[in-house]
């Protein structure tokens, strides 16, 4: 079974921290992390009053080849970073592992990933790759994510994935509610009894796939 890891690094520690240097209180995104032409292309956001100093910074890194801005929107670019990754690096090894960047955010000092790696064996051995390179590497996190057939959504109907998302921007569990049962159910054409049901049948279908997944006996 897949499992899910939260860590923290040192921004020094971590090669596109190194490369993607800002200053405080700037954060960024990574987005995603794309193979393109055989090499991991990562795809970063960035506010845009930070653009200038970013786009020089990262532009000058004797390792990136080109920063390519994708688009803006909504006071925030998107950035792809064409790259020379070393060999020996905490990125590279991750890919070698077959884990998979889900996501990561990054300041001045600290970057923090979320890695999900196929099997628990390839989580170790990644721990003794930083344990024996020195890496300060800080695991806020592990979680096994799913059922194994859970699907792609952990088990939600698209109708159920809708409405909880809908429900959640819209502010129904806010407190106080911005948007009630009926205006969610509106927006569906639905009855407000229809959406409540979705959405009861849809948080249960949630927990029992992630919070209620048992750890398989070795």
């Amino acid at each position: 079974m897949s499992v899910i890891v939260e860590l923290t690094i040192p921004s020094a520690a971590f090669e596109l921290g190194r490369i993607l240097r800002i200053e405080e209180p700037t954060q960024l995104a990574l987005e995603t992390m794309v193979p393109l032409g055989g090499k991991p292309t990562p795809f970063v956001r960035i506010r845009n009053d930070a653009r200038d100093t970013f786009e020089r910074s990262v532009g000058e890194h004797p390792s990136v080849n080109e920063i390519k801005l994708v688009n803006t929107h909504d006071g925030e670019t998107l950035y792809s970073l064409d790259w020379e990754p070393s060999d020996a690096s905490l990125l590279r090894k991750i890919l070698d592992l077959d884990a998979v960047l889900l996501g990561a955010t990054g300041g001045a000092d600290t970057w923090r990933l979320e890695l999900r790696f196929p099997r628990h064996e390839a989580l170790s051995a990644f721990q003794d790759y930083y344990t024996e390179e020195n890496v300060d590497v800080s695991i806020e996190r592990i979680y096994n994510p799913t059922k194994p057939d859970a699907g792609p959504w952990y088990g939600l109907t698209p109708p159920q994935r809708e409405t909880l998302s809908d429900a959640v921007e819209g502010g129904y569990y806010s407190l106080p509610r911005q948007i009630s049962t009926q205006e969610l159910a509106d927006s569906f054409d639905i009855s407000d009894q229809a959406a409540t049901e979705r959405l009861r049948r849809g948080i249960s279908t949630l927990v029992s796939n992630t919070l209620l997944v048992e750890e398989p006996e070795e």
